[in-house]
Parts: C-alpha cells; sequence; structure tokens
C-alpha cells in the first residue's frame, strides 16, 4: 500500500509540474506575453515540457490565440458550446492535434515565434516523453515508473487539460460578462487556469484570480520567480468587476470576431 501511495503522489506531482510549466510559460509568457522570463528559467520550462508533455511551444500557442480570437464560435478550436462538452472532454486531444497540423494556424498566430536550436533538439515529442519515461524508471524503478508515467499521461491528457477546455466553456461562476466560467475548487490543481472567465476579461494579466476565495497556484510561483529576478511581470493587474453579473450569453452566431493581430499581445 505504501508503495501504491508513493507512485500516485509521484504520478501527481509530475502532473502539478507539467500543469504549472504550461501555464507559466506557453499561457502567460508565450501565448499572452505577460511574463517575461530570463533565459536560464525558459530553458528549464522547455526542458521541463518536452520531459512531461512533448509538447512543441509554437503549436500550443497557435491553438491558444485562435482559441481566444474565436471563444465559442466558428473556428475555436475546441468549444464544448459548438462540439458538445463529452466531445471535447473526451476527444480534446484529437481536437488539439488536428489543429496543430494545421500550417495556416501556426502561421498566423504564432508568427513571433520562429523556430530556434532548442525547438529542433525537441522537434518529436515521442522522444521528449520517452526520455522522460525512461528517465523516471531509472530514479523510482522500471514498473513503479511506468505505472507513474501512464497515470501522469491519463491525469495531464485526459483529465486536466479537457476539464479546462470543456467546463470552463460549459457552467460555472462568473464575474465578467463573457463566455467562459469559473471553478474556483478545480483551479487549485489546474494552476488557476479553471479561473477562466477572469482569464478572459483579462488575457493579458499574469494574475488569474480576482476576488476573495479565488486562488491561483501559479501565481505565488511567478512572484517568487520575479523576487529574484528570474522573470518579469508585464501584463496589467486584472480588474474586479464591482457589480455582480449573471450569465453571459452564449454566442455561436453573429458578425465575426477581429482578425487576430500580434499586437493585441504586447
Amino acid at each position: 500500500m505504501d508503495r501504491a501511495w508513493a507512485i500516485l503522489i509521484v504520478a501527481v506531482a509530475l502532473t502539478q509540474i507539467a500543469v504549472l510549466a504550461t501555464s507559466i510559460y506557453l499561457h502567460r509568457a508565450l501565448a499572452h506575453r505577460s511574463l517575461r522570463l530570463h533565459p536560464v528559467v525558459e530553458i528549464i520550462f522547455r526542458v521541463i515540457l518536452w520531459l512531461t508533455t512533448g509538447q512543441r511551444r509554437q503549436q500550443w500557442v497557435a491553438v491558444h490565440r485562435k482559441h481566444h480570437t474565436f471563444a465559442d464560435r466558428e473556428g475555436d478550436p475546441h468549444s464544448p458550446r459548438l462540439l458538445g462538452f463529452w466531445h471535447v472532454q473526451l476527444f480534446n486531444v484529437y481536437y488539439y492535434v488536428r489543429e496543430c497540423r494545421n500550417a495556416h494556424t501556426i502561421a498566423t498566430f504564432a508568427p513571433d515565434l520562429p523556430e530556434d536550436r532548442l525547438d529542433r533538439v525537441f522537434s518529436s515529442g515521442l522522444a521528449g516523453v520517452s526520455v522522460g519515461l525512461a528517465l523516471l524508471c531509472v530514479v523510482i524503478g522500471f514498473w513503479p515508473g511506468l505505472i507513474a508515467g501512464l497515470i501522469h499521461a491519463v491525469l495531464y491528457v485526459f483529465v486536466l487539460a479537457p476539464l479546462i477546455n470543456a467546463l470552463g466553456h460549459w457552467r460555472g461562476g462568473q464575474n465578467f460578462p463573457n463566455t467562459a466560467y469559473n471553478w474556483r475548487l478545480f483551479a487549485w490543481v489546474s494552476a488557476g487556469e479553471s479561473l477562466h472567465n477572469n482569464h478572459h476579461a483579462h488575457p493579458r494579466s499574469a494574475k488569474f484570480s480576482v476576488r476573495r476565495g479565488e486562488f491561483d497556484p501559479a501565481w505565488p510561483v511567478i512572484r517568487a520567480l520575479a523576487a529574484v529576478r528570474l522573470l518579469a511581470i508585464v501584463g496589467p493587474p486584472p480588474q474586479w468587476a464591482s457589480v455582480p453579473i449573471g450569465r453571459a450569453p452564449i454566442m455561436t452566431s453573429g458578425p465575426p470576431p477581429k482578425p487576430f493581430r500580434l499586437m493585441q499581445l504586447r
């Protein structure tokens, strides 16, 4: 039993590290330019993400920016309002990979992220997770490492990531009038990502929580790194809506959103 709990703890820890790296580096620093990282910290985040997720930064950023541009409208890569809650929850990885293979999406929504030397080294996501799994097996043993790696993959790919996209645009609380929703308890295990309504209201803010009772776990990490000058917070702080609002209307049709421009991120 003790060994089983140790394996589970390792798997959950890996998942939380991957979620924090995704939120701080891919989401806040790259996709929305709300953080500027020290080069050493950036390399560390990129290595962590390659070993734990195998994701390429241009692809993640492009898909996310496209989501913001077409949020819950035609063109949104993973809107539960258009595709259905369970379609996004169960097949989120399919929709993500499909959009990653769209060269036009990458060129349009990530023009500021040209491929560098490290991108070429980390070009194979499968190689990254294979190396990460091998290192895990060396550290904690073959079968424990294999089981912990599998649990981590399930938690990250099939539980947390799709829940953020599906639940965050389906039901929940709102502070601002948009089509996204907050889930305060889920925010504790999703690096604050499920404070989705707040984020869509203030996408360039590095802090996702705006009111008492909301906790963004990535924010203390960001503040700690900023305190030792390993990153700079460049995005504006979020503004709290003083008047409670009701459920925002879901817009799946109507005039198209403004086209994406890189200047929107600055």
